[in-house]
């Protein structure tokens, strides 16, 4: 973390009530702050691509896998520099991410799907929103012989919760967590949005040069939108997993683009939406 960089949790002084009894105490939330995200390429001036409430922390594995499951770039090459932007006021600095693109690397900002979508509630049919992902030049994933025992699904939870480690101090945190098919956890992000911890697990993957993400198992802590099906589609994941339950269009951007989509994930079971095949309950 940056000196002057926001915190990732906040403390402060408030009054908590059991039975009877109030009393003053110390509490830890999450930290809340904007992010912007431009995009700049040679001389151009840069441009705002996005501005979203995250929780401070890898913002800039945040900024490249936004570009990257949006479209925008597509290889570790595509990008020249990442830096918080110099030209923002004092106090704004760490809350503004330019992402600067090779001059070789065709930018087009239209791709941006958020042109196509922005929220549950905005009135786009969903044959546009799978549409969109089709337009990005989305495929099936692979129909390989990736297989996880259902034994190893319901033991995801508990290591994603126990992993979570500002979580532990708020309680308020979505999280994002990568894991092999036999069960071994290779990555967790967290943030306020489940979107933006989505992001930066994928932008760190991008930056390492792991992508794309096939044979791997996606862990949500909460429910399965299809913003988070459409991203995991961009990074090729074969499998998602979330505790809570998908959507409609999240079900059906998960069969469109075969990656198994399995909900309401716990110890002692879980449901399975698509591609049950990759999916072994003798183990």
């Amino acid at each position: 973390m940056y000196p002057g960089h926001p915190g990732r949790a906040v403390s402060l002084t408030i009054e908590r009530t059991r039975g009877a009894s109030t009393e003053e105490i110390q509490d830890v939330v999450a930290a809340e702050e904007p992010l912007e995200i431009r995009v700049a390429q040679g001389s151009e001036p840069p441009v705002s691509v996005s501005i979203t409430m995250r929780t401070p922390g890898n913002d800039f594995e945040l900024a490249i896998g936004f570009l990257c499951t949006e479209g925008i770039i597509r290889s570790p090459s595509d990008v020249e520099a990442i830096a918080y932007a110099e030209d923002a006021l004092p106090e704004r600095r760490y809350n503004v991410v330019q992402v600067s693109l090779s001059s070789e690397h065709p930018l087009d900002l239209s791709r941006l799907s958020r042109n196509f979508y922005t929220t549950s509630s905005c009135g786009v049919c969903g044959k546009a929103s799978l549409d969109a992902l089709h337009f990005q030049g989305c495929r099936p994933v692979a129909k390989d012989d990736f297989v996880v025992a259902a034994s190893v699904l319901q033991s995801l939870p508990d290591q994603l919760r126990h992993a979570q480690e500002i979580f532990d101090q708020t309680g308020g945190l979505h999280a994002a967590g990568l894991f092999s098919g036999d069960g071994k956890r290779l990555s967790l992000q967290e943030d306020v949005g489940r979107h933006n911890a989505l992001d930066k697990l994928i932008g760190a993957s991008f930056l390492g040069g792991e992508l794309p993400l096939e044979r791997r198992v996606l862990m949500l802590s909460g429910r399965a939108s299809f913003e988070l099906v459409q991203k995991a589609v961009v990074a090729r994941v074969s499998m998602i997993a979330a505790v809570g339950a998908p959507s409609s269009l999240a079900v059906d951007a998960a069969r469109d683009f075969e990656v198994t989509l399995v909900g309401f994930l716990r110890r002692d079971g879980f449901n399975v939406y698509t591609g049950a095949r990759r999916i072994c309950r003798g183990a």
